[in-house]
């Protein structure tokens, strides 16, 4: 009876150790914009939106070869965010943002440039990556812009 104790006491002090020092976690976060070019001109002015409820896809494949697919929505402000926590060994390696759809009318076809940007996540844990802005355009410009 007194070994199968020790032997439980054993292997919750393993497991505590394991625990307590065995896995680092690692958290990562990565944003981005989406913006409607009103006058179709590639600039932003005065006359530009930041769009609320875009829908981005954002794919990451981990240090370990697993790959793992985000869906984010834009806030009041343009902006989507994806952020993740995860053991340092599974961190994010390399990841492809993409634009999946505006639900404006007014501003839904996707600008030249802007089907989806790849790139490479080695931010250390506790920091970001900004992706460059998605970009909508009108099927017509205002007559403002012309």
């Amino acid at each position: 009876m007194e070994s199968k104790n020790n032997n439980l006491v054993l292997g919750f002090v393993v497991l505590a150790v394991f625990l307590v020092s065995g896995v680092k976690s690692w958290t990562g976060e990565i944003h981005g914009r989406v913006v409607c070019d009103v006058c179709a001109d590639s600039s932003i002015g005065p006359e530009d939106h930041v769009l609320e409820g875009a829908e981005v896809a954002v794919l990451c494949i981990t240090k370990s070869g697993e790959v793992v697919n985000y869906q984010a929505f834009t806030n009041a402000k343009g902006i989507y965010t994806v952020a993740e926590t995860m053991p340092e060994s599974d961190r994010w390696d390399a990841c492809l943002a993409r634009p999946i759809s505006s639900f404006h009318d007014h501003c839904n076809h996707l600008g030249e440039g802007s089907t989806g940007v790849k790139f490479t996540y080695n931010r250390p844990s506790g920091y970001f990556h900004t992706v460059r802005p998605f970009i909508y355009r009108p099927t017509s410009a205002p007559t403002y812009c012309i």
